[in-house]
């Protein structure tokens, strides 16, 4: 059990860091990413050791429902009002 939990922290630390390196570097958007990261590099590994591959994949699904929760917003906005941000 320590030995799975230990792998599980380390994937989540390492993408954490793929992300935050990303986000300091400004190639990316990363709004909802870093959430959907560590949620997908657990559940990769849980699923067969794909942590990688799964933190991949949640930080693009979180990217893209933080998308649709902005993009929601700025409809429900009133007509004059500034725009809202993340």
């Amino acid at each position: 059990m320590k030995q799975k939990t230990k792998r599980c922290l380390l994937i989540l630390a390492m993408s954490s860091a793929f992300v935050s390196s990303a986000l300091v570097t400004g190639t990316v958007q990363a709004a909802g990413c870093m959430k959907g990261a560590a949620v997908g590099g657990i559940a990769g590994h849980e699923a067969g050791h794909h942590g990688a591959v799964g933190a991949a994949g949640g930080c693009m699904v979180g990217h893209h429902e933080a998308s649709k929760k902005a993009k929601q917003q700025q409809q429900n906005a009133p007509q004059g009002a500034p725009p809202a941000h993340p």
